[in-house]
């Protein structure tokens, strides 16, 4: 008999800029994020091939933005895939905002420190 997958855990960690996924312990994946004013601009998700096919970037993406509301911050998916889940999730909808060439200037900026 296999034993039940083990309950996902998404947790922020705000001294890396990003919400980590564990699956027993592991770190699934991540998605990277920096802070600008009220907004938390989202750029990389990234899950481990071991995990993939899993459903756990939804499930981390999902568990992220309902953290970014809870926060009263907006959301600015630069990211690709954060950006393909809010199409699908309108319930977002209320707090995103547009990606900009501002804000891609100012990401650009950031990461290069």
């Amino acid at each position: 008999m296999t034993q039940p997958a083990a309950t996902p855990v998404v947790r922020r960690v705000d001294e890396r800029h990003r919400y980590v996924i564990e699956v027993d312990g592991a770190t699934a994946g991540f998605t990277a994020y920096r802070d600008r004013d009220d907004r938390r601009v989202f750029f990389h998700t990234e899950i481990d091939d071991a995990y993939a096919g899993q459903g756990l970037a939804s499930t981390l993406v999902r568990e992220a933005l309902d953290d970014v509301r809870g926060a009263g911050k907006r959301i600015v998916p630069v990211c690709p895939y954060v950006a393909k889940f809010l199409k699908k999730h309108e319930e977002y909808a209320d707090i995103t905002d547009p990606v900009t060439p501002e804000v891609l200037e100012w990401l650009g900026g950031v990461l290069k420190r």
